[in-house]
């Protein structure tokens, strides 16, 4: 009995975790993925909109978003954002874009 126990906990504990590295991974192979003409159409976006609630504080992909605005801002006023990765000017589409 004590057997069975121990294999159901290493079981949920494996599938917890290949959940969480299934998330992490598509994420970053997904919409992730920078051009290098991104780089420069962020960066010279212009100056960040004083009545906006959102900063940009060095956060560049989708995982540490937390809305579409949100990657919206960063995307039009921050520096070297990769939430982009078709180059078609909507970010995170698997995320909160979609």
């Amino acid at each position: 009995m004590k057997n069975i126990i121990v294999i159901i906990v290493l079981a949920s504990l494996a599938w917890f975790g290949y959940g969480k590295f299934k998330n992490s991974t598509h994420s970053v192979t997904g919409d992730a993925i920078a051009t290098p003409g991104q780089y420069a159409s962020a960066a010279q976006a212009g100056e960040p909109e004083a009545d906006s609630p959102f900063r940009c504080d060095g956060r560049t992909m989708c995982p540490q978003m937390t809305s579409c605005a949100e990657a919206t801002y960063f995307i039009k006023h921050c520096p070297n954002t990769k939430m982009d990765g078709n180059n078609d000017g909507v970010p995170c589409e698997r995320q909160w874009c979609n």
